[in-house]
């Protein structure tokens, strides 16, 4: 067990069950890998693309797409499913917002998704450093649509409303699991302050597409996820993603079940009956696997909606 998780040194060993022949992934141009991996090994970023061992980073560094990580790579929850390092964060960086926006820039990002670790420790929880990546970012990028994956600025008052006025395109903040399972999966969150974040968003900029995330196979029922989504539809969430568990190591939450393809479709198909605007379900799919055409799809469909309802 390395540094990256000292609080999970003492955790149970969970063996890791062999994953099913549905989640295989293969890159698919090589040069564009590589050239990605250069832009931004040469700026020092971090993406969640290495700092979270994404299953698509393949597939997605080949089609020169990136989720950038900002204020450092050292988290300060400790997550039980997550592979992002956790522990005492260093200080930020105030070059950051330029050197995202030059990167974005260099990729020729029509979408670019930006996240963050988690930062307890500063007092707005880095709402300011967020809001200017966003403005840097849009500054030098002005064609580039902006997506923001957040923290839940849990106990910074009205902080988070710094990065709803830097005004993204897409606010994402992901629940992550079910209600009962938080204790032991997301213990330093809390389920209803993560929903209550999205509805405020949206009270806020109706304007803004809202998002959020789930995984299965972490021993959650049915019934439970289809309460999540409920509530996330009353906090007017648009888009919905659904992906499967992948245990990190031996120290990491235990894999209860791989999931069927079958089974993320037929969610899928509840999740839309249930309103929201898109959802994106399959074993591979992550908060920011296929942004960008997930972004334009989202963007076609609100204006058909819109449409339509000037028409009855």
């Amino acid at each position: 067990m390395d540094t990256r998780h000292p609080e999970k040194v003492n955790n149970p060993t969970n063996p890791i069950k062999k994953k099913p022949d549905w989640i295989r992934t293969k890159i698919i141009d090589t040069q564009n890998y590589f050239k990605t991996k250069e832009i931004i090994n040469k700026k020092k970023l971090h993406t969640v693309c290495q700092e979270a061992s994404c299953p698509n980073i393949s597939e997605c560094w080949s089609k020169r797409h990136a989720t950038f990580m900002i204020m450092g790579d050292t988290c300060t929850r400790a997550c039980s499913f997550c592979n992002v390092k956790t522990g005492k964060p260093t200080y930020l960086d105030p070059l950051e917002p330029l050197k995202i926006a030059q990167a974005t820039k260099e990729l020729n990002l029509k979408h670019v998704v930006i996240t963050s670790v988690d930062r307890d420790d500063l007092i707005d929880g880095g709402a300011d450093h967020f809001s200017q990546v966003i403005f840097e970012t849009r500054r030098k990028n002005k064609n580039t649509t902006i997506e923001v994956l957040t923290p839940d600025f849990l106990r910074k008052g009205e902080a988070y409303k710094e990065v709803v006025y830097a005004n993204p395109d897409v606010f994402n903040h992901n629940i992550e699991t079910v209600p009962s399972l938080y204790s032991k999966v997301r213990p330093g969150s809390r389920y209803l302050s993560s929903v209550n974040l999205l509805k405020l968003v949206k009270e806020i900029n109706k304007k803004i597409f809202t998002k959020s995330g789930i995984m299965l196979g972490l021993g959650e029922n049915k019934k439970e996820v289809l309460k999540v989504m409920d509530d996330l539809i009353s906090a007017n969430v648009d888009f919905l993603t659904i992906g499967q568990y992948l245990q990190p190591t031996l120290k990491h939450f235990p894999l209860k079940r791989y999931v069927h393809p079958d089974e993320f479709q037929e969610l899928k198909e509840l999740a839309l009956s249930k309103g929201f605007l898109i959802v994106a379900s399959s074993p591979l799919t992550r908060s920011s696997y296929h942004a960008d055409e997930d972004f334009s799809k989202m963007k076609e469909l609100r204006e058909k909606k819109s449409q339509c309802q000037q028409l009855q």
